[in-house]
């Protein structure tokens, strides 16, 4: 026995599905973008300042998901300046079963690289 269990999904009581958290990743998009911690997340391209993609391990069965998301940056004094996310449909590729894009922008929405980019990706 390999001590793997398969199954086809989730169920509440009740017999509808329970939804998860099918992918998620922590990284740094400053400099050489760095992974600190991910699930189904094989990797991010860093396509320009403040512009991601994230690609996945496994494919999503379409590109019909929800992602959540938050983006932050440390200051040369140690102390936190908060940057926005935006997640991006179309920007710099639309959204399929194996990518999405995001873009981080800075207080005056200027594009701006994050030390902290924190993604969730449900379905």
């Amino acid at each position: 026995m390999s001590g793997n269990i398969n199954f086809n999904g989730w169920l509440n009581d009740d017999g509808t599905e329970n939804y998860k958290c099918r992918a998620w990743v922590n990284f740094d998009g400053t400099g050489t973008v760095a992974i600190r911690a991910s699930g189904n997340v094989s990797s991010i391209t860093d396509n320009g300042t403040g512009s991601y993609t994230v690609n996945f391990t496994t494919a999503m069965a379409d590109a019909s998901y929800s992602i959540s998301g938050s983006a932050g940056r440390a200051t040369s004094s140690g102390g936190a300046a908060l940057n926005g996310l935006l997640l991006e449909t179309n920007q710099p590729i639309a959204p399929s079963a194996s990518s999405f894009s995001v873009n981080a922008y800075n207080y005056n929405f200027s594009s701006a690289d994050s030390s902290y980019i924190n993604l969730a990706v449900f379905r």
